[in-house]
């Protein structure tokens, strides 16, 4: 059983920055690829980030592209979302979730790659 548990959320004005953790208690976290989601009520989840097993590859959405960078500490069993330059935009719930599974690019984007989520953190962002 693998279970994911985030932090690091609040609330912050435009153009802060804020850094998620995503704690994973359960089988040995270096097995596992994990990403980041966001979901504001009303529309589909979207994917964020993802890092691979070692954190050699990452992947990002548009969205966040060039404002967030997502990494793994496996001694300590955390990924971590660092986003900059925070926009109103940016203001909703930030859900990780992870598999065990051989990396594929061309379905980090897809809810039913991954086999564990997290309850999320909520992230407002509002001046």
């Amino acid at each position: 059983q693998v279970q994911l548990e985030e932090s690091g959320g609040g609330s912050v004005q435009p153009g802060d920055s804020l850094r998620l953790s995503c704690v994973c208690a359960g089988r040995p976290f270096s097995k596992y690829l994990v990403a980041w989601f966001r979901q504001t009520p009303g529309k589909e989840r979207e994917f964020v980030a993802i890092v691979t097993r070692g954190g050699e590859r990452t992947v990002y959405a548009d969205s966040v592209k060039g404002r967030a960078t997502i990494s793994r500490d496996n001694a300590k069993s955390t990924v971590y979302l660092q986003i900059n330059n925070l926009k109103p935009d940016d203001t909703t719930v930030y859900t990780c979730a992870a598999n065990g599974r051989p990396f594929n690019i061309n379905y980090v984007r897809r809810l039913d790659y991954y086999d564990h989520w997290g309850q999320g953190t909520q992230v407002t962002v509002s001046s």
